[in-house]
């Protein structure tokens, strides 16, 4: 039989790095951050609520870093030392004849699955199209490369592919991946020029990729420079986008390559689309061409026909200054 995980603190599935409260049936509002004192919220007939626990810390975005923090907490040894000491209470709980009272269980006193810190649920469906990335919130398609996957909790609109294995930060600790992209709308500007979009994104999306994450820590020591590859005009799901492709330095490590594409979405609002791209430049990291792959790939969800046309080519463009 399947039981729900007892309470306790556990990941938090839409943001790793923090731990939130499990009262047992659901999460609560109350988060914390890694290594707080191990006290339970004040509830229930727990003791004074611990401030580091009760403090709602604000979600990590789906803007689209060039690497995801990944923390994993193993509770295993937690949930059999709970279930050991309920064995034992059930065991001597009698009135000292032998013979008397309710024989123990012979089964398993608990059969409680372990909390994972990217699933909020225990129970989970296959994915019914593992190829194919999609970005209901505007309207588009992505083809996820081989040995990519898919970002289930990416909290917030939009939608994240990334590469599965994770490896040691060469900066600041932490883990690191050595691909991400994330489809995005654009929020922050009323501006509906592919091109000066993809010019205003860029820099930003390199940061992001690259020098300071959202807990104010280098995980690649800082960018020290960077160089233009290639930006121009393309057809993107129909729509005309454009792009423009840096390759990063860094401080520590190889650093990497990042590219913002712009285009309009062909549904709704048609409202404009960011895309940004982030693979990284040290041995065993995807080669840059998957960026290309990938933007030639992206449909309207309208019209699995589309994409392509004019413009569609990612060779190089001369600068526009």
């Amino acid at each position: 039989m399947s039981m729900s995980p007892s309470p306790g603190w556990y990941p938090d599935p839409h943001q790793p790095s923090v731990e939130r409260w499990w009262d047992g049936t659901a999460w609560t509002e109350h988060r914390r951050g890694p290594g707080a004192a191990q006290q339970a919220p004040g509830q229930q007939g727990f003791g004074p609520a611990d401030p580091a626990a009760t403090a709602v810390m604000a979600p990590v975005g789906s803007g689209g870093g060039a690497r995801t923090k990944v923390v994993a907490l193993t509770v295993a040894a937690v949930v059999l030392v709970a279930a050991i000491v309920t064995g034992a209470v059930f065991l001597t709980e009698d009135d000292g004849d032998p013979r008397g009272g309710t024989p123990a269980p012979t089964g398993p006193v608990s059969e409680e699955p372990e909390p994972t810190a990217t699933k909020s649920s225990a129970t989970s469906t296959a994915d019914p199209d593992p190829d194919t990335l999609v970005d209901d919130l505007n309207g588009v398609t992505l083809p996820v490369p081989d040995g990519w996957e898919k970002d289930a909790d990416t909290f917030g609109g939009g939608a994240t592919m990334q590469t599965p294995d994770i490896v040691d930060c060469p900066g600041d600790a932490g883990l690191c991946r050595e691909g991400v992209v994330t489809s995005s709308t654009v929020t922050d500007s009323d501006e509906t020029d592919p091109e000066k979009i993809a010019r205003g994104d860029i820099e930003d999306a390199a940061n992001a990729a690259y020098d300071e994450d959202k807990l104010d820590k280098q995980p690649y020591g800082g960018i020290t420079r960077h160089e233009k590859l290639k930006e121009g005009q393309i057809a993107v799901a129909g729509r005309t986008g454009y792009y423009v492709r840096w390759r990063v330095h860094t401080a520590k490590g190889d650093g990497g390559y990042v590219q913002s594409l712009a285009f309009a979405s062909s549904v709704g609002s048609e409202s404009m689309v960011i895309v940004r791209f982030s693979v990284g430049a040290g041995k065993g990291a995807p080669p840059v061409s998957v960026m290309d792959d990938i933007t030639r790939g992206i449909r309207s969800v309208d019209d699995s026909a589309t994409g392509g046309g004019v413009g569609n080519s990612l060779g190089p463009a001369t600068p526009t200054p």
